[in-house]
């Protein structure tokens, strides 16, 4: 397990935070509503639920393979503002927008950031909006 996170915070001075902190990286789309890119409460990171847009330029790959590696390497951008990995990440939620025809492709890409002992993982069918996938996670960030 990391050590405790160092957290870096979008929080306004003297706001009540109710024991939670929002975790906010420049590496990593910023939010497109009222919500944070993550959140550290309880001991755990909880994030947003990432697409597949480039920080940078805002372009998203084309195919689900793609789309899911950029959609990591955003989720892990959130997840080193706490110090921590992707192998801190204890539960994984997918949305597909073409479930069975993508899910192969998904996770083999998938599969090309974690490695055992795999997190929990849910994967569903979804409406997206003109993206493939989107993920968010839970992350041990110790005590």
């Amino acid at each position: 397990m990391s050590p405790a996170p160092e957290i870096h915070t979008d929080q306004q001075p003297g706001q009540r935070s109710g024991g939670k902190q929002a975790v906010h990286s420049a590496h990593a789309p910023r939010p497109a509503g009222a919500y944070s890119q993550g959140v550290v409460a309880g001991g755990f990171l909880y994030t947003a639920g990432f697409g597949p847009q480039d920080p940078a330029t805002g372009e998203v790959p084309g195919t689900v393979g793609e789309q899911t590696a950029q959609v990591l390497r955003n989720v892990r951008s959130v997840l080193a503002e706490c110090g921590l990995t992707l192998d801190d990440v204890v539960k994984v939620t997918v949305h597909l927008a073409r479930l069975h025809r993508d899910f192969a492709a998904f996770d083999a890409a998938y599969g090309e950031f974690f490695t055992a002992p795999y997190p929990v993982r849910t994967t569903v069918g979804s409406e997206l909006m003109d993206i493939l996938v989107e993920i968010d996670v839970v992350a041990c960030a110790g005590e």
